[in-house]
């Protein structure tokens, strides 16, 4: 079982990562400025680019909707993966071994080597069925695809193919194209049989099931020909790739919209998901010959980023009795989500597909408008089983129901069911409200779904040192010292108590001064002498959102966080409500067209920041020397003087350097 993957690798993983090279592949990026770049932002829609990355801090920043981080978060928001999924990635395309954590193990080596094997050999197998679906021999795939209103042109966008009759066509194209047979009955392509493996998918058309990043990991076969003994569908067995409770068909084409609308549309069929997205529903995916269960639960939930401050899941199913009985298992995993669950089922029975074909595209649309509650569904569901003309049938009704709504989370709309449920039933609405209330009471019985147990991530009340005190860290790259946690943090308050930070007010010029300082040392710290790092961290910054982002660079640079690594580390060291201003100075561009005008630019920036430091030190120095008048003591009187003639002569130091 894995481990945490070491901290030192997951370094490694960032240093050895171009950040532009996986942004290109999402984003059209063009220069900004020096070794600066901008595109339109992945995460929202806009017209004018606000994205910004430096990839020699490793670090993105849209100014439009905030979204901030470094490679890692990027591939982890775009592709939907966990973190360690990120970085396992990262690590196999950068041949970089990861260790683990209390003695845990990662897929080691072989595991690795095997697992490409077999993407590659179903990425092959995709291409081949593919172009198999334009040969005369896939007519009846052809016709079939057209009977149901999808052109060639939609095949291709949805990556139909098909698997041509006869038992080794596929066999023998991924023995030509060198893999070998103990690879390919890993693959689950091949069935086995008394004289060695042949061909799973015979006379079929196909899908192909991706995941999250679009990687082929399986398929689903459709049976086109009377003299096939096999199911109307067939799917990819299980394999190290493909598990069909951990996979959606159309998630790699549905996973941004879903993302940025927040809303999941879920099918019956492949295409089912076709005709919806054709339809403009962008948003539909399908189970792969099986039940919406737990695990389909977890992907859904961090698409939309389940996290109780919205988002939809809708079912769509059919409206005869198997689909009734699919929206009610549904509904069993419905307690799982803190979104709200829908339920669209078109009263004719017809699936988005006929639908599109019988009425049009606004007609699968309206039908996910139409959409009702889940629980709204399996209430009325459970109602057909009773006998409401009888007290004991309503009397049951109401023991199935009540459960129900007392699952209810919206406090406004519950008592709005409760009524419902009494005009359904015709009873009194107070003896409705007390069996709802009883129900509350005892959450072992209510029926699946009712019950709701929100699920929060665990927050510990993490305290750090102070870190205004103690010697002075290290420049970037430099050896450590002694690493401490969240910069700004007082030790003896936790981070709950911390007071919210107010955004700086740019037409301040000591924050913009504190700022640009700010800008330089976060995006070219190689360009600081030792002195200057010594400088800088003993400055008094006096913004609080910069001042907690100058203790955060102090901070890293105590851990000794090399210049890969600088600008995480720093935003791991800020609060975490500043982890977005670290992102945007980190990439705020530089008023510089040249290295020589960049170099220019960071030097009379942090020469500024020193004399007008030099500034407030003297005018305090002045100030006691006043105060001391003529009683006082002559030896102080001097020592305060050095230090004045010790401070003129540095500013004027600075300014013979400009």
């Amino acid at each position: 079982m894995a481990g945490l993957i070491k901290r030192e690798d997951i370094d490694r993983v960032r240093e050895r990562t171009d950040l532009k090279e996986i942004v290109d592949s999402f984003v059209t990026l063009r220069g900004a400025g020096v070794g600066s770049y901008k595109g339109l932002c992945p995460f929202h829609d806009e017209r004018s680019p606000s994205f910004h990355v430096r990839p020699s801090v490793g670090t993105y920043h849209c100014f439009g909707c905030g979204e901030s981080g470094d490679v890692i978060s990027f591939l982890m928001k775009m592709e939907h993966t966990t973190f360690a999924e990120t970085v396992e990635r990262l690590a196999a395309k950068a041949g970089i071994e990861l260790h683990y954590e209390d003695g845990g193990t990662g897929p080691d080596r072989e595991q690795v080597g095997r697992r490409q094997r077999l993407l590659e050999a179903n990425k092959v197998a995709d291409e081949f069925f593919r172009d198999q679906l334009r040969t005369p021999a896939a007519a009846t795939g052809q016709q079939f695809l057209a009977g149901r209103g999808f052109t060639a042109e939609h095949a291709e966008q949805f990556g139909v193919g098909y698997a041509p009759q006869g038992w080794d066509n596929l066999l023998g194209h991924l023995r030509r194209k060198g893999f070998r047979d103990d690879e390919l009955r890993l693959t689950g392509l091949f069935s086995e049989g008394q004289r060695g493996i042949y061909d799973r998918f015979r006379g079929r058309l196909v899908w192909p099931i991706r995941d999250m990043t679009g990687a082929t990991i399986g398929f689903g076969a459709r049976k086109l020909f009377e003299d096939d003994p096999g199911p109307k569908y067939l799917n990819t067995p299980e394999t190290q790739l493909y598990k069909k409770s951990q996979v959606l068909y159309g998630i790699d084409l549905a996973k941004r919209n879903v993302a940025r609308q927040r809303r999941l549309v879920v099918v019956e069929g492949y295409t089912d998901v076709m005709a919806a997205h054709l339809s403009g529903v962008d948003t539909a995916v399908a189970t792969c010959g099986t039940a919406f269960g737990a695990e389909h639960v977890k992907i859904a939930r961090r698409l939309i980023s389940d996290d109780g401050t919205g988002g939809e899941i809708i079912f769509t199913f059919d409206g005869d009795a198997a689909g009734q009985k699919a929206a009610l298992r549904a509904f069993e995993e419905d307690s799982k989500f803190l979104a709200r669950t829908y339920v669209a089922v078109e009263p004719s029975g017809m699936d988005p597909c006929d639908l599109r074909q019988e009425r049009g595209p606004e007609a699968v649309v309206a039908l996910i408008e139409s959409r009702r509650p889940l629980f709204e569904f399996a209430i009325r569901a459970g109602l057909k089983n009773f006998d409401l003309d009888t007290v004991e049938g309503r009397a049951g009704a109401l023991r199935h129901a009540a459960p129900i709504v007392a699952g209810i989370r919206d406090a406004v709309v519950r008592p709005g069911y409760e009524r419902e449920l009494a005009g359904w039933l015709g009873l009194d609405q107070g003896t409705v409200h007390q069996a709802v209330q009883r129900a509350q009471r005892s959450p072992a019985s209510a029926s699946p779904g009712a019950a709701r147990q929100r699920e929060h991530p665990e927050r510990s009340d993490r305290r750090a040192p102070a870190t205004d005190r103690g010697p002075a860290p290290s420049a970037p790259g430099a050896a450590p010292g002694a690493a401490p946690g969240r910069a700004g943090e007082e030790a003896a308050v936790g981070v709950a108590e911390r007071p919210a930070f107010q955004r700086p007010d740019p037409r301040d010029p000591a924050a913009r001064m504190e700022r640009e300082a700010l800008e330089v040392v976060l995006q070219q710290p190689t360009l600081l002498s030792a002195e200057q790092w010594q400088a800088f961290y003993a400055a008094a910054f006096t913004v609080p959102a910069f001042t907690a982002v100058h203790a955060a660079t102090r901070a890293a640079g105590m851990a000794g966080a090399t210049p890969a690594q600088w600008v995480d580390r720093v935003r791991q060291e800020a609060p975490a409500e500043l982890a977005p201003l670290v992102g945007e100075l980190a990439v705020t561009p530089l008023p510089a067209r040249t290295e020589e005008d960049l170099i220019r630019y960071c030097r009379d920036i942090m020469n500024r920041l020193f004399e007008l430091q030099i500034t407030h030190q003297k005018a305090e120095l002045l100030g006691r020397l006043q105060r001391m008048g003529p009683a006082g003591d002559p030896a102080e009187f001097a020592a305060l003087n050095r230090q004045l003639l010790d401070l003129e002569m540095k500013r004027r130091s600075l300014r013979a350097r400009d």
